[in-house]
């Protein structure tokens, strides 16, 4: 496992997504630290994702300012350099 602390991840989810569910799971496997921001709770969050997203669909990460729509597992291991 690869430690991933020095980016600043930003995931933006609901509690009933199952991509959110599967995507902070993956995280939490592969000991990346990452902020959760549940948008069904949070009126700033949900304005955050619209900004970044304006379709408005979860999950949304921001890594770094990179913004990758949906839990694209390929693309977030190469951003943070996963290997597998």
């Amino acid at each position: 496992m690869t430690e991933n602390n020095e980016h600043t991840i930003t995931v933006y989810s609901t509690p009933t997504c199952s991509y959110c569910v599967k995507l902070k799971e993956f995280f939490k496997e592969n000991n990346v630290e990452f902020t959760e921001k549940d948008v069904t709770k949070d009126q700033a969050a949900m304005h955050e994702l619209m900004e970044k997203n304006p379709a408005g669909s979860v999950p949304v990460i921001d890594i770094d300012g990179e913004i990758i729509v949906g839990f694209d597992e390929g693309k977030i291991k190469e951003k943070l350099n996963i290997a597998g």
